[in-house]
């Protein structure tokens, strides 16, 4: 059986780079968006049904007898992407009323990677700790920040937001085993 990335889109504003990692990743993926992911989508980008229309399957969030919601199905690793402090705080909290939450509990305790993607700035302290939960419990808290280190000697005038987005994305996929390209020693 050949693994999946799961792919949870929540609330928060990013999603961009969410189309990068499907376009990117060199394992099918398999989406689900929470009701906001789609409201969010369709402002930043147009017509949500392009990030559907992108991955290899589409899951609802509310159908929690979707094969990810169990721990026995094999995978490549979840990237909640973007991912907002209300989802961070349900996951943190161990609540697994949708699918997204369910599918990350499960990968907390496969023990395969989960990594969150969170949005939103400035954090509370109550956000920090929720992603500290997460951290402990096994999971890989990585905000919505690009490596910008990887345009270092370049005008930053000519760096688009397409360029940060695609490196971050690269980021993602070399912490799900797939290596990079460039990194730091390719560019140092």
């Amino acid at each position: 059986m050949e693994k999946h990335l799961i792919l949870g889109v929540t609330g928060a504003s990013g999603v961009y780079a969410a189309e990068l990692l499907i376009e990117k990743s060199p394992w099918p993926v398999d989406l689900i968006a929470s009701k906001w992911a789609g409201e969010i989508y369709a402002h930043e980008r147009g017509r949500s049904k392009n990030l559907t229309e992108k991955a290899d399957k589409v899951y609802g969030n509310e159908d929690l007898c979707a094969p990810v919601s169990s721990g026995s199905v094999p995978t490549a690793g979840m990237v909640i992407l973007p991912c907002s402090t209300n989802t961070m705080g349900q996951i943190a909290s161990g609540l697994c009323d949708n699918l997204i939450t369910r599918a990350a509990h499960c990968h907390l305790k496969e023990r395969r990677p989960l990594v969150i993607c969170l949005r939103e700035t400035p954090l509370t302290a109550i956000d920090l700790e929720n992603g500290s939960k997460i951290a402990a419990a096994g999971g890989i808290i990585m905000p919505l920040s690009p490596p910008f280190y990887m345009f270092g000697r370049k005008d930053p005038e000519t760096v688009s937001m397409a360029d940060l987005m695609k490196v971050y994305v690269d980021r993602i996929l070399s912490i799900l085993g797939h290596p990079s390209e460039s990194n730091w020693g390719t560019v140092k």
